[in-house]
């Protein structure tokens, strides 16, 4: 009898341990799908072949490259030694274990909405699934005043909201779901919401576009011109599973790793629910935006519609580059191909855009996305290009040509091209920050200045009272 009891006892003892390993890798697999609808790995992962979560990548700044830390559980190089309590406050307040800020470009103000429980599961993943990698990450070093990581501090006091999603009752669970997708964990303002002077999200202009350096993040808010309102929930599915949608846009940039590393690997539903909530984004105007950037072309344009302010010379150097270059891939006509592999450049929202930022940063760095094994290639123009390096002068050229044949009818100049090529346009933070070092000397000398001759006027009184 004592037997057959310790035998069922070492029984449920055997079932309650399977249970609770069962339990834990639900929690980790959890963690996993979290990872990458928060889309970790694209920033924490070096792009030439780098291992898994161990750093590695530069994230263009305005202000200057930020590098990627290692975040596997190194204990010597990564985050090993991190409690649960040292980790939530990293990804939902920007502090590192040793007291150290984190610069925003880590999006850790749209992770402060993360539920505990959803960093219970992102912990137990980073820390029993990812692979220890003991490889020390690139140090960033910003220039002054922005390399005093302590001055963060005073930024989150003013621009870090830290409460967690809170589901609202009058809305359904889809709609919930997605918006605690789109405001955490796939952080969308980010990227798609302009800056105020601070470097923060306006907030009343959330989602109505922001510039990324090179690449510009367009609106996606709910207005039908300027943002995505003309564009059907079939339609955004299709472009965040894919990166493409025939006669709408093609993913590039920073949108082609989101959808290569992300969101083509989010579940149906979830992709539902991230469109049921950017439908009910506040519609905000660009004043600029006649028409939406997918509706421009010859199908859609009507006689005097596209004016042509192009000079003559650089529509005719263009139609010869285009002519050489582009028309292989994109046709004559600027039609693509019929397999859809070679995106028709008419009724395409790179090419109708209000800027031609996206364009120009296309043809300087290319695309490369890869979804589900399809991989879209285009090969850049730029210095190291096995095709061709275009100068400012023919990009200028060919862009003009085909905004003109294709868009709204722009001239494209040499130097919107030199501005995109070199970063695209500095925030006026950064041009301020330009003049603080020599704004410190001069007050510096200044300082001296003063003191010296304080020093003189009180040495000349010293000696009238000692004449005296």
């Amino acid at each position: 009898m004592k037997t057959f009891v310790s035998a069922l006892m070492m029984l449920m003892l055997m079932l309650a341990a399977a249970s609770q390993s069962a339990r834990a890798d639900e929690v980790a697999e959890r963690g996993r799908y979290l990872s990458v609808a928060a889309d970790c790995v694209a920033c924490h992962t070096s792009p030439k072949q780098g291992k898994p979560y161990a750093g590695g990548y530069a994230i263009a700044s305005p202000l200057g490259e930020i590098w990627a830390s290692n975040i596997t559980p190194s204990k010597s190089h990564g985050i090993g030694l991190y409690s649960e309590d040292d980790f939530a406050k990293a990804v939902r307040g920007g502090v590192r274990k040793d007291g150290a800020h984190l610069y925003p470009a880590m999006p850790y103000t749209s992770y402060a909405k993360l539920t505990d429980e959803d960093i219970h599961a992102l912990y137990t993943y980073f820390m029993k699934e990812v692979a220890p990698v003991d490889e020390e990450a690139h140090a960033t070093e910003l220039p002054f005043p922005f390399s005093i990581r302590q001055s963060m501090a005073v930024w989150n006091l003013l621009f870090l909201d830290k409460e967690t999603f809170k589901p609202d009752a009058g809305k359904s669970a889809q709609w919930n779901r997605g918006a605690y997708l789109v405001e955490g964990l796939a952080h969308c303002s980010s990227c798609h919401s302009p800056r105020g002077l601070m470097m923060q999200e306006v907030g009343g202009k959330a989602f109505a576009g922001g510039s990324l350096g090179d690449w510009y993040a367009p609106n996606i808010t709910s207005h039908p011109t300027s943002g995505i309102g003309g564009w059907s929930d079939v339609e955004l599915a299709q472009y965040l599973k894919t990166g493409r949608v025939a006669g709408k846009a093609q993913a590039g940039g920073g949108m082609a790793e989101a959808v290569s590393n992300s969101l083509s690997k989010l579940q149906d539903e979830d992709i539902a629910a991230i469109v049921a909530y950017l439908r009910t984004v506040p519609a905000v105007a660009d004043p600029d935006a006649t028409r939406a950037a997918f509706a421009w072309g010859d199908a859609a344009a009507t006689p005097g519609e596209q004016p042509v302010r192009g000079t003559g010379a650089a529509l005719a150097s263009g139609g010869v580059l285009y002519s050489g270059l582009c028309a292989s891939c994109h046709g004559s006509r600027g039609e693509g191909s019929r397999d859809g592999y070679y995106p028709s450049l008419v009724h395409n929202t790179t090419v109708g855009m209000t800027r031609p930022q996206n364009l120009i940063a296309t043809i300087i760095g290319g695309v490369d996305r890869d979804v589900h094994g399809e991989h879209a290639l285009m090969p850049h123009f730029s210095k190291g290009s096995f095709v061709q390096d275009l100068s400012d002068a023919d990009i200028a050229a060919v862009a003009t040509y085909v905004r003109t044949q294709f868009g709204p009818g722009d001239q494209v100049t040499e130097a919107q091209v030199a501005l995109t090529r070199a970063g695209g346009e500095k925030p006026l933070l950064a041009k301020i920050a330009r003049l603080w070092l020599p704004m410190l000397i001069v007050a510096v000398l200044a300082l001296v200045g003063v003191l010296l001759l304080v020093r003189r006027a009180w040495k000349k009184r010293k000696d009238r009272r000692a004449a005296a």
